[in-house]
């Protein structure tokens, strides 16, 4: 069946019935002109992000599934950005009358996957027609304390939560590939490389996992989700604490399996971790001397973003990353 003959209220109905159970935090949710919270005695915190058919995702190699988890991974990983904890969450969805019955259940197969491992709760949002698919989520948390990015101060030094670049690779690895592969069901697929090196790449970009900010929160006095490219999300930190950054291009935490494929791409692993974005790790800082669980790669200074190679030779860093109208 297609959306058009199943109608708005219809699904608005599926969804209803889907997401009836709530947190003891939802006086209201799914049903009523606005939905009801009690809030929590805590700063609270506000994202949200579009995904959008042929910019965000391509249906050619996504599945339904796989963008339904990822929507509410990058909004979850802004809330963690910020130390904080995700709690609800607000969807809009818009799509063409010939989008099947099928992919809109599917879709919210991940959706509801991702709530359960990030305990979030589905309070509403809206349905629409539209030429091409359009989604967008609002998530909303608390923090005791929350994490900006204007804490950082020369003579922090900087970390990331895990390896970066992955995802990029993963990305190039699934353009070269031009079909859907639904790791979601847990089978190997036959693939260029072997499934144990390309698997951890293609989840990376197709399902990612946003990193709980909780264990670093303490130490960290800035802090930002590299979701566009390693060095223009910390520019953007820099930016905003007034500070520069040297970067260690021998300390950057690089996966074997985006070694291997890199190689095999033809591809500087670097350059994939440098400017690829979608990661979703996380870049913070903290202050010299204390002991952190993360990969340290560079330290604030006062001014400039350079790269620092392994002979000590230092050159002023080229920002690339993902900019939307950037031509």
């Amino acid at each position: 069946m297609k959306l058009s003959g199943a109608g708005e209220l219809s699904l608005l109905e599926i969804l209803r019935k889907r997401f009836a159970k709530r947190s003891h935090d939802v006086i209201l949710g799914i049903g009523d002109d606005s939905a009801v919270i009690r809030p929590q005695n805590s700063p609270m915190l506000f994202t949200t992000d579009m995904m959008v058919e042929d910019v965000h995702f391509d249906l050619s190699w996504t599945t339904p599934f796989q963008l339904g988890f990822k929507l509410v991974s990058v909004n979850v990983s802004d809330i963690y950005a910020m130390g904080g904890k995700p709690k609800f969450l607000l969807l809009n969805f818009s799509a063409s009358n010939d989008t099947s019955v099928d992919f809109f259940n599917h879709l919210f197969d991940g959706i509801e996957t991702a709530m359960k491992k990030y305990g979030v709760s589905l309070l509403g949002g809206d349905i629409s027609s539209s030429e091409k698919i359009v989604l967008s989520a609002t998530v909303t948390g608390y923090a005791k304390k929350f994490i900006g990015r204007r804490g950082a101060r020369p003579g922090d030094r900087i970390y990331v939560s895990g390896p970066i670049g992955d995802a990029a690779c993963g990305l190039v690895l699934m353009k070269s590939v031009k079909k859907k592969i639904p790791i979601e069901l847990g089978k190997k697929q036959k693939l260029p490389l072997s499934w144990d090196t390309a698997f951890p790449l293609i989840e990376r970009h197709l399902m990612p996992l946003a990193r709980d900010s909780q264990p670093l929160a303490k130490s960290a006095t800035a802090m930002i989700d590299i979701s566009d490219g390693l060095l223009i999300d910390l520019s953007r930190l820099c930016r905003e604490s007034n500070v520069g950054a040297l970067v260690y291009s021998d300390k950057i935490p690089l996966s074997k399996e985006l070694r291997k494929a890199s190689e095999y791409l033809g591809l500087s692993p670097l350059d994939l971790a440098f400017g690829g974005g979608e990661d979703y790790e996380l870049l913070f800082t903290a202050p010299a001397g204390i002991k952190v669980k993360a990969f340290c790669i560079g330290e604030i200074v006062r001014d400039g973003i350079f790269l620092v190679d392994e002979k000590g030779n230092r050159k002023k860093a080229s920002i690339k990353g993902y900019q939307h109208f950037k031509i």
